[in-house]
């Protein structure tokens, strides 16, 4: 009888934790300029939607913008797995590639789908005081400069002290790499200009937290540009500065990276809520 009693006070606990378990919908491949400026460039059509995965029938959660990675030459939206299932949304971003374009329309899409994120992401039940910028590689390096460089948001009546945390996984801190091309420069000639992250530094940016692979692994001194732009900012005297170099790990080192993410959200979330009280 008292092995009865457990399996159904199991099964009882197995139940209630399947039915609270929070699901997820996505709405796809949504233009993020509007109607019209589409027009003026086919390509805008083409490049510039993002997808939405949130938590269905929940309200107030917080939104992490996903930059995918490829050099400003390549790659797709996407919505990493270590991102999944966590109780925030993920709003994963394509946009227009170099050398269709300069890089700078890279840069100027960014700020666009983070600016569309801040003034529609309440419709789906999301809190637009918790908007986290995140992306690898070349996504990581639009995070940081839509983030750091106030212009680019403010174009679209965004300030972008309100964003809740930047969170660069292996970014160029220096010019982009594509930019220097552009311009005849080599990879490994470096360039701090208006299109270096680290050309903006400032005490008042949100929290950052930056993410490289292995020094020893990673690509053209990642990590040491990284570490140049920790010290700056905390020299600057930003107070939410981070650094963390994963071991072993080269420049494709997301999967590792993501449990970090996820707990830097839930602590922006945790202090943002405390504040609030």
């Amino acid at each position: 009888m008292k092995k009865i009693f457990l399996s159904l006070i199991l099964l009882l606990s197995v139940t209630l934790i399947t039915a609270q378990k929070t699901e997820y919908t996505t709405a796809t491949n949504i233009p993020y300029y509007s109607e019209a400026e589409a027009k003026t460039d086919p390509y805008i059509k083409e490049r510039c939607v993002l997808d939405i995965y949130y938590p269905k029938n929940t309200k107030g959660f917080a939104t992490v913008i996903w930059f995918h990675g490829g050099g400003l030459t390549g790659g797709n939206k996407e919505l990493p797995e270590g991102l999944k299932d966590k109780g925030f949304c993920v709003v994963s971003v394509n946009y227009r590639l170099s050398p269709k374009v300069k890089a700078q329309k890279c840069i100027e899409d960014a700020a666009a789908a983070v600016a569309w994120t801040f003034k529609n992401i309440a419709a789906y039940g999301g809190d637009n005081s918790l908007i986290i910028v995140s992306g690898h590689s070349a996504g990581a390096y639009l995070a940081l400069m839509v983030g750091l460089d106030k212009k680019w948001l403010k174009t679209d009546g965004i300030e972008a002290n309100s964003i809740a945390g930047l969170i660069p996984l292996s970014s160029q801190t220096i010019t982009h790499f594509e930019i220097r091309k552009e311009r005849g420069i080599p990879d490994t000639q470096p360039i701090v200009d208006e299109f270096a992250p680290l050309y903006h530094v400032r005490a008042d940016a949100p929290p950052l937290l930056l993410i490289t692979g292995d020094r020893e692994l990673e690509m053209l001194g990642r990590y040491e540009e990284n570490a140049y732009m920790a010290r700056m900012m905390k020299l600057t005297g930003h107070k939410q500065t981070t650094l963390y170099e994963l071991q072993g790990f080269g420049h494709n080192m997301t999967e590792p990276a993501f449990p970090l993410v996820v707990k830097e959200i839930q602590r922006i979330v945790s202090l943002k809520k405390e504040l609030k009280k």
